[in-house]
């Protein structure tokens, strides 16, 4: 892989890294305690008795729960992906060793395998 390719590739992924920060941060807050992402579940009202608001409430804890668990494995690949830049073993297959497809990488800056292996298990669920 070209240097040039390495920038165009770094860029990208240094933009999905502030573009997934954003969404965690609007589905909720870092932990600094744990480093992990916390749902919010919006603006409680501590006075509230009426169960479906606080129903409401914990709806939208877990709605927020269940996209940031997703996000949050997007976001924890990218910043592998830029760790692996700064190593210089950015764009080898997890598994093969060999050089990812230049139009997978296109497709996702973050990929951690070469299309063959792009279904294997071990290596969590994005690849």
């Amino acid at each position: 892989m070209t240097n040039e390719q390495v920038k165009h590739f770094k860029k990208r992924l240094e933009e999905e890294l502030r573009s997934a920060e954003a969404e965690l941060k609007s589905l909720g807050w870092k932990n600094p305690t744990t480093g992990e992402w916390e749902a919010t579940g919006g603006d409680i009202d501590q006075t509230a008795t009426e169960s479906d608001e606080l129903g409401d409430r914990m709806e939208e804890y877990g709605e927020n729960r269940a996209e940031i668990d997703e996000i949050e494995i997007q976001w924890s690949n990218t910043k592998r992906a830029l760790q692996k830049i700064d190593e210089g073993v950015y764009g080898v297959c997890e598994i093969s060793g060999e050089e990812i497809e230049e139009d997978r990488l296109e497709a996702n800056p973050s990929a951690r395998t070469c299309i063959k292996h792009m279904n294997s298990k071990g290596l969590g669920t994005s690849f």
